[in-house]
């Protein structure tokens, strides 16, 4: 199951939560607390956002803009790393090879796939339309070529 697939908001910032308390507290882990717990160990400056259930539900990101929101971010981390579990779409495998290549650092390789996924996703709703898995990894790739 996703991470997201039907959860509310608050029910989805305590799964953060809690991976983390149990990721602290060295508890086993299913496998979804684990990737949770990964992306949020890659994230110190996340780590106070869900030090505890109190702190993951009274967060409130920054309406200014200038600051991004921990959940998002974590949680176009873990869409990509679904997406990169099964190749699909089809190539994103070996377009994040190419990335960690070029980069030589598999977080950067993997915020430059969130970023072309966050844009396409934008641009969908924007537009009242389905995403689009081809224009997304054009997307990427538009990315690594102007690095």
């Amino acid at each position: 199951m996703s991470v997201s697939g039907g959860y509310t908001r608050d029910q989805l910032r305590l799964a953060y939560a809690e991976a983390w308390a149990k990721h602290v507290a060295r508890s086993p882990l299913t496998a979804l607390e684990a990737q949770i717990a990964d992306v949020i160990g890659a994230h110190p400056e996340y780590q106070r956002v869900v030090a505890d259930a109190g702190s993951a539900l009274g967060f409130e990101p920054d309406t200014a803009g200038a600051a991004d929101n921990p959940f998002l971010h974590m949680g176009l981390h873990l869409a990509v790393r679904e997406q990169l579990g099964i190749d699909r779409p089809p190539g994103i495998r070996d377009l994040l090879r190419e990335l960690q290549n070029r980069f030589g650092d598999p977080h950067r390789a993997e915020h430059v796939l969130m970023e072309a996924l966050g844009e396409e996703l934008w641009m969908a709703q924007r537009e009242g339309r389905a995403p689009d898995e081809q224009r997304y990894l054009k997307l990427a790739r538009d990315r690594l070529a102007a690095r």
